[in-house]
């Protein structure tokens, strides 16, 4: 596949995981540029505890990382992702913050690399 299309195709990606958000509810800052010109194969949002809702993902099995102070940074991999996969990440992501799964306490703990 060329550059230009795994660009276009993570660009895509990025965009249906937004959807697949809203249509669940799930409402988190936007910390990217909303164009998606202007952004890269990732999505950046702000949450006040955007570590421990890494976590809580993570455990999932849904691997995104943490920034300080309260980023959480999610990539769109296009190589080896697909649609069904952001669906399952959107999913995974308005259920842990729905049920407040991220205020567990094995959550909170920070480890020395996230």
């Amino acid at each position: 596949i060329g550059v230009e299309r795994l660009y276009a195709k993570s660009q895509q990606l990025s965009a249906f995981f937004l959807r697949c958000l809203a249509e669940r509810g799930a409402t988190l800052e936007l910390a990217s540029p909303a164009d998606p010109a202007a952004r890269g194969s990732q999505l950046s949002f702000r949450h006040p505890h955007a570590y421990a809702v890494s976590q809580a993902l993570i455990a999932r099995g849904v691997i995104g990382d943490f920034r300080e102070p309260d980023i959480l940074r999610l990539g769109f991999a296009p190589a080896y992702l697909s649609f069904a996969d952001m669906e399952a990440a959107a999913r995974q992501l308005a259920q842990v913050l729905a049920s407040g799964e991220w205020q567990r306490a094995e959550f909170a703990t920070r480890a020395a690399v996230t």
